[in-house]
């Protein structure tokens, strides 16, 4: 197949930027199964097994296809009709009750269930670009990785539950100064932040981490922090909202909505097997697993069967901030 992934940013990113190393990563997996990949990006691409094409923001998007596709793989909602067949692969959350693409996939199972959907494909990683795993070397502290200036990733509450355990914590995804969020400054030292971080020194510093806190707030859409931190052999630590139940199983971490519950779990953290969580990912969410399940939703829609029977819809909006009690 001839198929055409699009981006709303250049490809490939070396630091923060989930979404896009997943697309990278399929359109690589799908060459090596045989298929022709187009990038339709912004200014910056550049790809040895690929076509690259500069997405116009000017110009309609039907305009800018290649005769020769097959299908398209979009990111988002297309704001026009297209000629061609296409899946919208939906990661984030929206809290309004516009309906979705009715060929949109979701990330996991609950993802797909709050929009009244049952079509999901997990997201997975290039393991190779992680590196081995080191299951000997001592473990120094407990990581954030996500975006901190978001209130609903809750690095305020990893910073306490970090803190009430005893633990240094690395802040992955955030600066010590933030003003974005009403002049946030951590003064203690125990805490370090280490920016926008990728590549091995992310890799170093998730090696050398005995867990990750994820005390999200929100309905986590899917969470790759997640598969991240556990194929490094890192158990995880979280609130028991959106996707985490479905990814963390009793023997790669353990969820709650008490700080006090997951504060007396890490202090018990040798109970977890940085082995086995490792073992967990490569058996579960490779980006192999993750194009082979698309590959069957590009079937369907080559079929000309429609992915959702119905444009998938919010099934009630949340509150702001999902609680995390004491």
């Amino acid at each position: 197949m001839n198929i055409l992934i699009s981006s709303n940013t250049a490809l490939p990113v070396t630091k923060y930027g989930g979404i896009e190393r997943i697309l990278w990563w399929l359109g690589e997996e799908l060459t090596k199964m045989g298929h022709k990949i187009t990038f339709l990006t912004p200014e910056g691409t550049k790809s040895d097994f690929a076509r690259v094409i500069t997405y116009d923001p000017n110009i309609p998007i039907e305009k800018q296809i290649p005769e020769d596709i097959d299908i398209l793989h979009l990111n988002e909602k297309p704001k026009e009709p297209l000629s061609k067949p296409y899946l919208v692969m939906n990661q984030g959350n929206r809290n309004d009750f516009e309906p979705f693409d009715i060929n949109t996939v979701f990330v996991s199972k609950d993802h797909a269930a709050r929009y009244q959907s049952e079509a999901y494909v997990y997201n997975g990683l290039k393991l190779e670009d992680y590196g081995k795993p080191s299951f000997t070397q001592k473990r120094t502290h407990l990581h954030f990785l996500a975006k901190a200036a978001w209130r609903v990733k809750n690095v305020k509450g990893a910073i306490e539950i970090a803190r009430r355990s005893h633990n240094k914590l690395a802040v992955l995804g955030g600066n010590r100064l933030n003003i974005k969020m009403g002049f946030r400054f951590t003064l203690y030292p125990s805490i370090s932040f280490y920016g926008m971080t990728g590549g091995e020194e992310k890799n170093q510093l998730l090696n050398a981490s005995k867990g990750l806190l994820f005390p999200v707030l929100w309905h986590e859409p899917f969470g790759i922090a997640i598969i991240e931190s556990l194929y490094m052999g890192c158990p995880v630590f979280g609130t028991p909202y959106g996707s985490l139940p479905e990814l963390v199983t009793k023997e790669v971490g353990f969820l709650s909505d008490r700080k006090s519950e997951l504060v007396a779990q890490i202090k018990d953290i040798e109970q977890f097997s940085n082995k086995k969580c490792s073992e967990y990912v490569a058996d579960n969410f490779t980006i192999q697993q993750t194009t082979r399940d698309y590959l069957k939703y590009y079937e369907m829609i080559l079929n000309k069967q429609n992915i959702n029977a119905n444009p998938p819809t919010l099934k009630e909006i949340p509150p702001k901030f999902l609680p995390l009690y004491e």
